[in-house]
């Protein structure tokens, strides 16, 4: 047996195989710089990705009115970030969260953006996708909110709140398996236009005016979207990118791309 002793001049140094030898070699300093290097240029690509992203869904409303002309400078921005996942799986940890949609092109979202658009008595305002699958290793929950109003009704912008909830299963690297739950409607914050016609309108104010506005504060509705011995409506979600502040995702089949940013905490 061959017994191999190192210099104790080159014992604190970390060690690493060198090619197919066998032997432990010390990692010198300047490897360790070209390695320390290397990663901060990959992760300075990578932020400056992400700002020539975000710099061409701007002034798009959303996706609502990108030409085409940006939905192609946006397209190949995307492809470029989502370059650098690697193939590597992705993280339930780092997934967990609240997360804001900066830009689509999922049609059904941009029907929701087009009403709002055109309609003078409906609103749309923040829309979230919130992730619970912190200490999950397969899958959780995720809801879509979306916050809306109704003008003079209701609160601007963040009138009502309508969530859509599923549950999420992971069926490969990046490929999330959705399985809707419910839709529900909720958080209803009536305007002060409206509380003024209530409260002097029924009498006496004490008791009725004030059961009014908690019966309207405290609504909740809730439509089951699975039909009970059928399997629930799905479908698939493809995490083509993710870090600690960015979220690309894209709803396989042709339903669309989405960016999301980090957004703090909602429930």
């Amino acid at each position: 047996m061959e017994l191999v002793f190192h210099s104790a001049s080159s014992s604190y140094l970390p060690w690493t195989r060198r090619g197919n030898d066998n032997g432990w070699w010390p990692l010198t300093s300047s490897r360790r710089s070209r390695r320390s290097s290397t990663k901060l240029r990959v992760a300075a690509s990578v932020e400056n990705r992400k700002m020539e992203l975000l710099k061409c869904i701007q002034d798009t409303e959303r996706g609502l009115s990108a030409t085409p002309e940006q939905r192609s400078s946006i397209e190949e921005a995307l492809v470029s970030l989502e370059g650098y996942s690697g193939g590597h799986p992705i993280s339930l940890p780092k997934l967990d969260g609240t997360w804001r949609l900066q830009y689509t092109s999922a049609p059904d979202v941009l029907i929701l953006l087009q009403a709002a658009a055109t309609l003078p008595f409906f609103q749309v305002g923040q829309i979230f996708q919130k992730f619970e699958c912190l200490n999950q290793s397969h899958g959780g929950l995720v809801r879509n909110i979306v916050r809306w109003s109704i003008p003079t009704f209701l609160e601007e912008q963040e009138g009502a709140t309508l969530l859509v909830s599923a549950k999420f299963k992971l069926v490969s690297l990046r490929n999330i398996y959705l399985q809707f739950q419910e839709i529900t409607v909720q958080d209803i914050n009536i305007s002060e236009e409206l509380q003024a016609v209530i409260a002097p309108a029924v009498l006496p104010r004490s008791f009725i005016s004030l059961q009014i506005l908690q019966f309207l504060r405290a609504f909740k509705a809730q439509i089951p979207v699975r039909d009970p011995g059928r399997e629930s409506v799905g479908g698939l979600y493809y995490l083509s990118y993710l870090d600690e502040n960015v979220l690309l995702g894209r709803a396989v089949g042709g339903g669309g791309v989405f960016v999301f940013t980090r957004a703090q905490s909602l429930y």
